[in-house]
């Protein structure tokens, strides 16, 4: 590629290609031309080659020429092909740029089209949302509203459980919170008359509660104290050695309890030879059982039999089974005596009601009497209506008197 001025030439350009063929063959016959200079010496030597060669060479040249005119002429119809196909390209080119225009003009049509239909659904869209965050807003405000009466009412059961926390440190508030669960339960399970509360017995103990079952087995006691700061020391125990020193404390003072209960409660002759030791809490039930069932055994052979809320409604409808048993054996002998008053009642009705039946028995046999006697007198009041009496004159003696039918 060759740049003179602002015109750029191309190496396979015909007229580049003619125009360094016409350069070469100037520059050889200037070359010619000075090795003829110096040669001049010998060209009168050489005169007739020389001769020779510039024939030759004017011959060359001419075919030069001769080349060059249908190089020009072949240059001339290159360009008017290239004009041809530039036109050609330029029709095509504007055929394009219609073309790309249209689908450019219907792109652009598609496009807004395409926008206007997004932003609608956009707007929809955006508008649902709206309405959809108003509402989880609205459910999220009474969501924190019920939340916030919830903590309300966490911190109002957290002053409860304090206050619970405060009656169950003291041993007597302890025991009275037994106490008062025990009577809740027994209330709930066996008649009013079959129970009593912080009765005295002979030995001067008072009994939490005393059931009063028949004999055997007499009335039993049920205990509502609980040695439960040894539970406590057991629970906050933070290692195993510290958890097996408080297990063995639980299990002795379990062991003092159940021998205090079956010294205090199992009279001879005034209760039964047995008592019942309530535990408040199901957990501290379920403890006992699963780290020390050797403690419920020690207190099954001293007939102390420890329950808990669950157990202990259980052994009261039991109990209640008892009671009414009982009662009903007690009143074995007046139901006897009403079933033989009851016997003799229905002995009573039989007798009536065979007299009944005899009696309607006659008085039927009186209606059918009755209506037989009826049926004859319509019959003969019939042929009387249709009698000649005239013609019977001389009979009339022998009518039947209606006073006196036969048979």
């Amino acid at each position: 590629m060759i740049t003179v001025g602002d015109t750029v030439l191309q190496w396979d350009d015909p007229l580049v290609i003619a125009g360094l063929i016409g350069a070469a063959v100037l520059l050889l016959m200037i070359v010619l031309l000075i090795t003829v200079a110096r040669s001049a010496g010998r060209a009168a030597r050489m005169a007739q080659p020389m001769m020779m060669q510039m024939g030759q060479l004017n011959q060359t040249v001419q075919n030069l020429g001769t080349g060059q005119a249908q190089l020009t002429g072949g240059l001339e119809s290159l360009s008017k092909s290239q004009s041809m196909t530039i036109q050609t390209m330029e029709v095509r080119l504007a055929e394009v740029q219609h073309k790309m225009a249209e689908r450019l003009h219907e792109n652009a049509m598609r496009s807004a089209r395409s926008l206007s239909d997004l932003q609608e659904r956009m707007n929809d869209t955006l508008h649902g949302s709206s309405e959809k965050t108003t509402k989880s807003l609205t459910q999220l405000q009474e969501r924190l509203a019920t939340i916030d009466r919830a903590q309300t009412n966490i911190e109002k059961l957290s002053g409860d459980v304090l206050s619970l926390q405060d009656i169950l440190s003291n041993k007597q508030t302890r025991g009275a919170f037994g106490e008062i669960q025990l009577n809740d339960i027994v209330s709930k399970a066996l008649p009013s008359d079959s129970y009593s509360f912080q009765t005295t017995l002979s030995n001067g103990r008072r009994a939490d509660c005393l059931i009063n079952l028949p004999n055997p087995p007499g009335p039993i006691v049920i205990d509502a104290k609980f040695p439960l700061e040894a539970y406590e020391a057991y629970v906050a125990a933070d290692n195993k050695d510290a958890q097996a020193r408080a297990l063995t404390a639980l299990g002795q003072a379990v062991r003092v309890h159940i021998k205090k209960i079956s010294e205090s409660y199992q009279i001879e002759g005034e209760t039964a030879d047995g008592a019942l030791m309530f535990l408040p809490s199901e957990a501290v039930y379920a403890e006992l059982h699963a780290r020390l069932p050797h403690i419920i055994r020690e207190g099954f052979a001293a007939r102390v039999w420890i329950v808990s809320p669950t157990t202990c409604m259980a052994t009261l409808n039991t109990m209640r089974s008892i009671l009414k048993d009982s009662r009903m054996r007690e009143q074995a002998g007046e139901i006897r005596k009403a079933l033989r008053h009851l016997h003799r009642d229905v002995e009573i009705i039989g007798e009536k009601a065979g007299k009944l039946e005899t009696h309607l028995r006659q008085a039927g046999e009186d209606v059918a009497g009755v209506l037989t006697a009826a049926t004859r007198a319509s019959k003969r009041a019939d042929r009387l209506d249709n009698f000649d009496f005239e013609e019977l004159a001389p009979d009339v003696t022998n009518v039947v008197p209606l006073d006196h039918p036969k048979g």
